[in-house]
């Protein structure tokens, strides 16, 4: 089983701004002669990455909700200019919805066992993904999906 990272998705209001963000950063890398990856530097390296490169996903937390998730394709510790320890993340660019699931606040990322995760909105969902954010949210807290 694959093991995964949950992650706040500080700055974004829903996933259409993760998506545009995404985007926008793809862009600029383009733009400067750089490899266009999705990128998420954080401070702690994953111990465990072996277990999740490849297989596992971040699962972004918006809005108090785990309602989205980029699978890792690569974790790259470094040093950066100052001497700290650091570690970049890179994500698949492609963001899949998932079904909302409440998520209280904490700092930095966690692992997040598969067992735990919520299943991806698909093609077998009836539209789900062109549900607005919030509906789906007053879905999910109505205990209908």
């Amino acid at each position: 089983m694959a093991l995964n990272l949950i992650k706040l998705c500080v700055g974004a209001d829903s996933v259409d701004d993760l998506r545009a963000w995404i985007d926008f950063r793809l862009a600029e890398k383009r733009a400067a002669g750089e490899p266009a990856e999705s990128i998420h530097t954080t401070r702690m390296v994953p111990k465990r990455g072996d277990e999740i490169i490849g297989e596992g996903s971040l699962y972004w937390v918006i809005k108090g909700r785990v309602q989205c998730r980029q699978r890792i394709t690569d974790i790259r510790p470094f040093v950066d200019g100052e001497g700290v320890s650091r570690c970049r993340i890179v994500l698949d660019p492609e963001v899949v919805l998932t079904r909302p699931q409440p998520k209280r606040p904490f700092q930095g990322w966690r692992y997040y066992k598969a067992e735990d995760v919520p299943a991806d909105i698909n093609g077998d969902d009836e539209g789900m993904e062109t549900l607005p954010a919030d509906m789906r949210n007053e879905l999910a807290d109505l205990g209908l999906i």
